[in-house]
């Protein structure tokens, strides 16, 4: 890491920076508004600056990859559990159509054997009235004196 930053921050030299530096009538030198050393310095606090704040970046990135990664697992977790649930909701749907069919059909086979029972109770009234009759009978036969 520290070999990339140096690779990736830019020297500066003296030569780069040196401001035009006038002479006077009287053979002094005057520099411009701002003097190297005042340059150099500004210089450096920026490169810092600069050199912070791709630290920062870096950090964020990372963090946003590693939240990336969690919520990436999360989401496949989710769909994991969907997914069963799914299939086990499936499973029950076809039990219960299953159950359902079996319920109908009884009530099909009970419908049947109800629509034989109309005549068996046909049957069973002309037999009540039959023995209600032959009990009238015997009633009458019995007081005869």
């Amino acid at each position: 890491m520290e070999s990339e930053k140096a690779t990736n921050e830019t020297l500066v030299s003296e030569e780069d920076v040196e401001e035009e530096v006038g002479v006077d009538e009287i053979g002094v030198s005057k520099s411009t508004s701002l003097d190297q050393k005042e340059i150099l310095r500004v210089l450096e606090v920026v490169e810092r600056d600069s050199v912070a704040i791709a630290d920062s970046f870096t950090s964020l990135f990372a963090s946003l990859r590693l939240a990336l990664a969690e919520v990436t697992s999360t989401s496949v977790d989710h769909m994991q559990c969907f997914s069963d649930a799914a299939g086990r909701l499936q499973e029950c749907a076809l039990d219960a159509a299953t159950k359902g069919n079996h319920y109908i059909n009884s009530c099909l086979r009970l419908n049947e054997e109800i629509k034989g029972m109309d005549s068996l109770a046909t049957q069973l009234k002309i037999l009540r009235k039959n023995v209600d009759t032959l009990d009238s009978a015997v009633n009458r036969l019995l007081r005869l004196p």
